[in-house]
């Protein structure tokens, strides 16, 4: 998750270049906020719809970005409490880990899922939970781009919209052309959970005096804790999908 888009864009030196006010300003960071950020939910939303049918892949996309929208309005509702919540990040994260593992090994069984049980809303239901625990930064990062203005957070919110759904769609026709691209998307979300467990601040006294004695900071160690998270994932996929197919087989296709 990228929690400071704004300044990772450097959008205060592409306002003044261009004569924005701060409203404009504001908008610029809503937008690039938004771009930067609505990746993570499509590429949900184009794991869990790549095995239904075709005629059920577009009303996937459709309710996923529904969902994702949904679960955005109900944390900006929320923010306030949510963020007050112990252990709320590591166990986000922890479902996380298990959504990019079941994500997956979906891959192996895709020509069978008919029967067994991958349906449009087993999909929706997937894309539902995945939303709830990685909406909620979405929420800050818009918020904090917004300085608390409602008018922005709804048009970033209506903004996200289109590109969710747009970028659903290319993401799924690019993992149909490039299968093993699907074992990139897991690893992105185990990624995103790595950087939600390590984030988790009831762990931050541990995780400073583990900083300390490394003599890093915390952003270098959030991308250690990341990486172990996208290799954890990939590393899971693998043992599982060799117990299944037995001594002959083993990893990605």
């Amino acid at each position: 998750m990228i929690a400071d888009a704004g300044s990772f864009l450097n959008f205060e030196q592409l306002a003044e270049g261009l004569g924005l006010s701060s409203y404009g300003l504001s908008v610029l960071k809503i937008i690039g906020v938004d771009i930067v950020l609505a990746g993570d939910n499509a590429v949900v939303i184009a794991l869990a719809c790549r095995t239904l049918p075709p005629r059920q892949r577009v009303v996937g996309i459709i309710l996923g970005a529904a969902a994702a929208v949904i679960m955005r309005i109900g944390f900006t509702l929320a923010v306030g409490s949510l963020l007050g919540v112990p252990i709320l990040a590591m166990a986000g994260g922890l479902v996380l880990f298990w959504i990019a593992v079941k994500l997956l090994l979906a891959e192996e069984a895709s020509e069978d899922s008919a029967r067994s049980g991958e349906t449009l809303w087993d999909a929706v239901k997937t894309i539902a939970i995945a939303d709830a625990v990685m909406s909620l930064d979405n929420v800050l990062a818009i918020a904090g781009a917004a300085k608390g203005d409602w008018s922005l957070i709804v048009m970033g919110l209506l903004i996200s919209i289109p590109l969710v759904v747009g970028g659903s769609t290319l993401i799924m026709a690019i993992l149909s052309r490039f299968p093993m691209l699907v074992w990139g998307g897991a690893a992105l979300l185990g990624w995103i959970a790595g950087e939600l467990i390590v984030g988790e601040k009831v762990l931050q006294p541990y995780v400073t005096t583990i900083t300390d004695k490394l003599g890093i900071n915390f952003h270098t160690f959030e991308l250690w804790c990341a990486t172990v998270g996208a290799s954890f994932v990939i590393a899971v996929g693998l043992l599982v999908m060799r117990a299944r197919s037995g001594p002959h087989r083993g990893g990605p296709d």
